[in-house]
C-alpha cells in the first residue's frame, strides 16, 4: 500500500508533468541515453563544459522535454559570445519574468560588457532582477565612468572583495586611474586589499597600474622576507611594496613582522606605518595572540578592509577592551555597522559605559530577530526566548496557487534529478515577492512535498506572522527521542545542529565528503562505530537514519565529554574537529563569555555554525519544554585551559 504522502508527490509529478509538457504525445528518447531525465542532464554538462556542438546534438532530441526553457538555455549558453542579439531577446522575451531568463540576462549582461557593447549592457542592466553580480555593477560603474560621470565614491563602496572583481572589477579600475577619478592612494588601497586575501593572482593583475617592472610587488607576495631584506628604501612605491610584503610575513609570525617593523619605521610616512599596523593587528588577531591589542593601537585609525575591521572588534572583546570595541565598531563602514552582530556589541559596549538608555534602543531595534544576536538582545532587556504565537493555519485555497506554480514544479523537478543548484534557484525566485501568508503557504506546500529544507527556509522569511513547526521540524522525533534519551543527551541540541548540518537532506553530502542527516565523515563514522561496538559496520550505512543519527549523536556526547560539558565548544568541534576549539581556548588570558569565544573563532564557517546551532536549540527547547529559555546560559562561560591532545577524529 502506499502511503498518503507517497501517493500525493506521485499524483503531483503526474500531474506537473502534463501542465509543463507542451501539446505534444509520443517522445522521442534521445538517441544513446536510457532515459529523457540522463539526456537533460547529459545536456547540462556539455553546457557547463562550453560544448556547443554536443549541447546542440543532445538538445535537437529534447524537442518534448517538461522544462524546455532549460533545454534551451543549456543549448544558447554556450554559444552566447557569437549569437546574435535578436536571437538573446528571443529567448528574454520567450521567457520573461522566469528566473533562467533572469540568468541568462546576467550572463548576457558579462559578455557585453565584456565586449564593451555599452548602449546594449545600459538597455539590459536595469531589467537585471536579482542584481547580485560584484562584476555586473562595476561595468555598470564602468559605463558611467567612460560618459564622464563620477563614481569613485560608489567604485570604493562597491570594491571591497577581491575574489569577486573578475575583469568587470579590474577593468573598472583602470578607467578610474585612467579618468582620474581614481588616484595614487586609491590603487593602493586596492592592492592592499587584494594582498589581505592572501592570492598572489589578485596582487598580480594590479602589476600593469603600479609601473612597477621589477618583480618587486609579486615578489612581496612569495618571498616577503627577501623583499623585506632590500630595505625600505625612499620611494613611495618601495615602502607600499614592503608594506605587502610584512602582511605577509605577519600570516605565518605575526610577531617576527611587529619585531621587524618597529626597527624600521623612520622612513615610513605615518599613514604606511598605521597601514603596516594594521595588516600585523589583523593577522594577530585571527591567530588568537594577545598581543593583536597592542598592534591594533599602534595601527590608529588605519584604514582597514572589512574583514579587518570585524577581528579588530573581535580581539577587543576578547581582551575585555569595551572602549575599542566602541570606538572600532563606529569607525565601520555604515552597512557593516548595522550588522545584528555590530549593534548588539556596539550596545554591550554603551552599556559598560553607563549610557543605558542608548544601550536598550541598540538592543531593542534588533530584539525581534529571530537570530542568534536577536536572541541575545531580548535577553539584555531582560526577557527569555519564546515561541511567538503560530500563525492561523494555512488554507487549503491557499496552497492550491502553490500547486500550479510553474516554478515550484521545476524545482521539484530539479530536486527528482537531484540538481538542487537549480532546484534553489527556481524555488527561491517564486518567493521574492511573496507576503507571510504566501509564504506560509508555500512552506507547507515543500512539507507536503518532503522538501523540508525549502520549508525551513520559505518559512524563515516572514516578518509578521509565524509557524515555528515549519521553522524548526522534528523528523524521525521517535529515533531521535529513544537515542538521545539513552544516551543522556539533550535533543533539542541535537535536532539544532542537524538543522544547521543538513536542513533534514537525508542523502545530504558535502564537498569534504561527510554525508547524511549528521553529516559524518567516513574516518568519524568508522571510528565512533568502532567505539560503541557496533558490529559489522558498513560505510553504506551511514545514510541510513538510525545508524547515521546513532554515530552522530554517539560522537557529539563524545566530544560534549571531551570539552568538560561545554556546547559552544563541543559544537565547534563537531564542525571544525575537537583539536581546533582546545587550541582557540588555550589562547584566552581570561574566562569569556560564550558569546565572545563562538565571535572570535577563527573559522568563518565554524563561527557562522556555531551561533545558529546553539540559536535553533535554544528554539528547540523552548518548544520541547514550554518554558522560555535562556541562550546566554546555553553558551556559557570559556576559561582559559592548556592544549589537551584528543584521540577524537
Amino acid at each position: 500500500m502506499l502511503s498518503n504522502k507517497l501517493f500525493s508527490r506521485i499524483l503531483l509529478v503526474a500531474v506537473s508533468a502534463v501542465l509543463l509538457l507542451p501539446a505534444a504525445h509520443a517522445q522521442k528518447r534521445p538517441n544513446g541515453f536510457a532515459s529523457d531525465d540522463d539526456a537533460f542532464l547529459a545536456l547540462r554538462d556539455a553546457s557547463r563544459r562550453n560544448d556547443a556542438a554536443r549541447a546542440s546534438d543532445i538538445a535537437a532530441n529534447l524537442g518534448n522535454y517538461p522544462i524546455p526553457s532549460y533545454v534551451e538555455y543549456y543549448q544558447l549558453k554556450p554559444r552566447l559570445k557569437d549569437a546574435s542579439a535578436s536571437e538573446v531577446l528571443a529567448f528574454l522575451n520567450r521567457y520573461s519574468g522566469s528566473a533562467i531568463a533572469d540568468r541568462l540576462r546576467n550572463d548576457w549582461l558579462l559578455e557585453l560588457g565584456k565586449r564593451r557593447d555599452w548602449l546594449t549592457f545600459d538597455e539590459q542592466y536595469p531589467q537585471f532582477q536579482l542584481n547580485d553580480d560584484t562584476q555586473l555593477k562595476c561595468y555598470a560603474l564602468m559605463s558611467k565612468a567612460l560618459k564622464g560621470i563620477k563614481v569613485a565614491d560608489e567604485a570604493r563602496a562597491l570594491l571591497n572583495v577581491p575574489k569577486d572583481f573578475g575583469e568587470g572589477c579590474m577593468a573598472l579600475i583602470t578607467t578610474l586611474m585612467e579618468t582620474k577619478q581614481f588616484d595614487e592612494n586609491d590603487l593602493w588601497a586596492q592592492i592592499r586589499l587584494a594582498s589581505d586575501t592572501g592570492s598572489t593572482d589578485y596582487v598580480r593583475r594590479f602589476v600593469p597600474l603600479t609601473g612597477i617592472e621589477d618583480g618587486s610587488l609579486v615578489a612581496a607576495m612569495e618571498k616577503p622576507a627577501s623583499v623585506v631584506a632590500r630595505g625600505v628604501g625612499f620611494r613611495r612605491v618601495r615602502h607600499e611594496v614592503y608594506v605587502i610584503a610584512l602582511g605577509r610575513i605577519a600570516r605565518s609570525n605575526p610577531a617576527q613582522a611587529a619585531d621587524i617593523l618597529s626597527n624600521n619605521t623612520l622612513l615610513l610616512s605615518k599613514k604606511q606605518e598605521g597601514f603596516a599596523w594594521g595588516q600585523i593587528a589583523y593577522q594577530a588577531s585571527m591567530k588568537l595572540a594577545p598581543e593583536a591589542m597592542q598592534y591594533w593601537r599602534k595601527a590608529g585609525d588605519a584604514p582597514l578592509s572589512l574583514e579587518a575591521h570585524q577581528w579588530k572588534i573581535r580581539a577587543a572583546l576578547r581582551a575585555g577592551d569595551w572602549k575599542l570595541v566602541s570606538a572600532g565598531i563606529e569607525a565601520m563602514p555604515a552597512s557593516l555597522r548595522d550588522d545584528a552582530a555590530w549593534v548588539y556589541w556596539r550596545a554591550r559596549a554603551l552599556r559598560e559605559e553607563g549610557k543605558v538608555e542608548a544601550a536598550n534602543a541598540r538592543f531593542q531595534s534588533i530584539a525581534p530577530q529571530t537570530s542568534f544576536y536577536g536572541q541575545l538582545a531580548l535577553e539584555e532587556l531582560g526577557q527569555k526566548i519564546t515561541i511567538p504565537p503560530r500563525a492561523l493555519p494555512v488554507t487549503e485555497d491557499e496552497i492550491a496557487p502553490m500547486t500550479s506554480n510553474a516554478g515550484f514544479r521545476r524545482s521539484l523537478k530539479f530536486f527528482d534529478l537531484d540538481l538542487r543548484f537549480e532546484a534553489y534557484r527556481e524555488w527561491n525566485w517564486e518567493l521574492r515577492k511573496m507576503n507571510d501568508r504566501q509564504l506560509l503557504a508555500a512552506a507547507e506546500f515543500a512539507r507536503r512535498n518532503d522538501v523540508l529544507d525549502r520549508m525551513v527556509n520559505t518559512s524563515d522569511r516572514t516578518k509578521t506572522e509565524f509557524d515555528f513547526t515549519q521553522r524548526f521540524p522534528t523528523p524521525h522525533r521517535d529515533i531521535m527521542q529513544a537515542t538521545t534519551q539513552r544516551q543522556g543527551m539533550e535533543m533539542a541540541w541535537v535536532y539544532g545542529l542537524i538543522r544547521q548540518e543538513s536542513r533534514f537532506i537525508m542523502n545530504a553530502r558535502s564537498h569534504v565528503g561527510a554525508s547524511g542527516l549528521m553529516q559524518l565523515m567516513p574516518a568519524t563514522a568508522r571510528h565512533v562505530a568502532k567505539k560503541i561496538g557496533l558490529s559489522d559496520f558498513s560505510p553504506r550505512q551511514v545514510n541510513e537514519i538510525e545508524t547515521n543519527i546513532l554515530l552522530g549523536t554517539s560522537y557529539l556526547n563524545m566530544v560534549l565529554s571531551d570539552l568538560e560539558g561545554s556546547q559552544t565548544l563541543a559544537t565547534a568541534a563537531y564542525n571544525a574537529g575537537p583539536g581546533r576549539p582546545r587550541t582557540w581556548r588555550s589562547t584566552l588570558v581570561r574566562p569569556v563569555e560564550g558569546a565572545i569565544f563562538a565571535e572570535s573563532i577563527p573559522f568563518s564557517e565554524t563561527r557562522d555554525y556555531v551561533k545558529k546551532v546553539l540559536s535553533n536549540a535554544t528554539y528547540y527547547a523552548a518548544m520541547f519544554e514550554g518554558k522560555p529559555q535562556s541562550l546566554k546560559a546555553r553558551l556559557g562561560n570559556v576559561a582559559p585551559a592548556s592544549f589537551v591532545p584528543t584521540d577524537l577524529p
